[in-house]
């Protein structure tokens, strides 16, 4: 097991602890713990690359909570049935389950609510009108943290597959796992 590296950057001022899972804290002179930020949140839509051929892929800020935050912090969310659609000149994001935070108040959040997504007007302009072609959809893909500790959505514009497709998936993934096991 490894052990926390202990920093001191001020006698008097502030210690930061550096842990072996990313998680940094910082503890001053009156000994009060905080946590500044974990790095380590992504949350993959496997099954969207299971349903669709997807044939780009954009980065959006997401509108959330604070509550929905900690919760996404957390790791309680789910893709199932989400999917994004246009109001206006504005995309948003129906389905999405982020479950309520345990240490939430009166005031927590609603598990399953339309969320906006923030794009640039000329992101959102060009998939308007790709949206509107037979068949094309828009799907969210991942939540991750970015850099500056930013939640963000990648959304994939997708194309459905049909049942010989998906079988074709199978069959392909079956066979890396096969030839993984024969190599290794």
């Amino acid at each position: 097991m490894l052990k926390p590296f202990l920093l001191f950057l001020n006698y008097f001022s502030l210690s930061v602890f550096l842990l072996p899972n990313l998680n940094i804290f910082v503890i001053n002179h009156t000994f009060c713990v905080k946590k500044i930020y974990n790095m380590s949140i992504e949350i993959n839509n496997r099954q969207a690359y299971f349903h669709y051929f997807i044939e780009g892929k954009y980065t959006a800020g997401l509108v959330l909570l604070g509550t929905e935050v900690k919760s996404v912090r957390e790791g309680k969310v789910s893709f199932n049935d989400s999917f994004c659609y246009f109001d206006g000149h504005e995309l948003w994001i129906r389905g999405l389950y982020i479950a309520e935070y345990s240490m939430g108040t009166t005031n927590n959040h609603i598990a399953v609510h339309d969320r906006k997504l923030l794009l640039m007007k000329r992101e959102l302009n060009k998939l308007q009108a790709i949206i509107k072609e037979k068949g094309q959809t828009i799907v969210p893909l991942r939540i991750f943290m970015n850099e500056k500790n930013l939640l963000k959505i990648e959304v994939g514009l997708a194309k459905g597959k049909k049942h010989y497709d998906k079988r074709d998936s199978i069959k392909k993934r079956e066979n890396d796992r096969d030839i993984k096991q024969y190599l290794g």
